[in-house]
């Protein structure tokens, strides 16, 4: 799945002369968190958050019954100041697994995308990743998830999915997760039907062992850094 397949591509931006009132006013107006910055050619120079702002401005902004404060003595804060220079931003052409793993090691909310001449095409946020995820594995249709212990070793993933669709079962997605047991994997299917009867008890024939998805333990799993 590509980043510009779930990207928002009708961005919000501020140039590098927007004030910090008035970037906090586009940020509260539109219920973003998040301004990327452009230069006269629309190029990408940095990135504003709404914590960024939340520490230029006094606390007393954003409370609600907060004293009166005059705006004109903090009229020449500007969000060149403030923002984040040559922030980290992507493709349209890069996938939203990129993405992830990007966004889990630099530890940000959202990141820019750009094409190679560095101008604003969209943004993509943590939301918009996780939207893109319920979409591609199907479980926001009714279904039940099916977990299964099996040996890794080719052949094992047909037997499974063959023994789905003799049932006449529909499968949302599945999703394969090393196991922490040596050469064994847990495979977990999300099938569309509340009707998983028969199709448990021919897995077992086969001589699969089913797993219960709330016991499965993330932490478990073997991590590589």
């Amino acid at each position: 799945m590509f980043i510009r397949k779930s990207m928002q591509s009708k961005v919000i931006a501020a140039n590098p002369q927007t004030t910090l009132l008035d970037a906090r006013a586009l940020l509260n107006t539109h219920r973003i968190r998040h301004l990327p910055v452009l230069d006269e050619d629309d190029r990408l120079v940095g990135i504003i958050t709404d914590r960024d702002i939340r520490s230029a401005l006094p606390a007393a902004f954003y409370k609600a019954n907060g004293e009166s404060l005059n705006e004109d003595d903090y009229r020449h804060l500007t969000v060149g100041d403030f923002m984040t220079r040559d922030p980290m931003a992507i493709s349209p052409e890069d996938t939203i697994q990129d993405a992830l793993l990007q966004i889990q090691k630099m530890r940000v909310g959202a990141f820019p995308v750009v094409d190679h001449d560095g101008r604003l095409k969209g943004i993509i946020s943590v939301r918009d990743l996780l939207r893109a995820f319920i979409n591609g594995l199907g479980i926001e249709e009714p279904g039940t998830l099916l977990g299964i212990l099996v040996e890794e070793k080719v052949g094992q993933l047909k037997k499974i999915v063959d023994a789905i669709t003799e049932e006449n079962i529909s499968c949302g997605s599945i999703l394969v997760q090393r196991h922490w047991e040596k050469n064994m994997r847990a495979v977990f299917v999300y099938l569309l039907t509340n009707s998983v009867v028969r199709v448990k008890r021919k897995l077992t024939d086969l001589g699969f062992e089913l797993l219960d998805p709330m016991d499965w333990s993330m932490e478990r799993r073997p991590h590589h850094d």
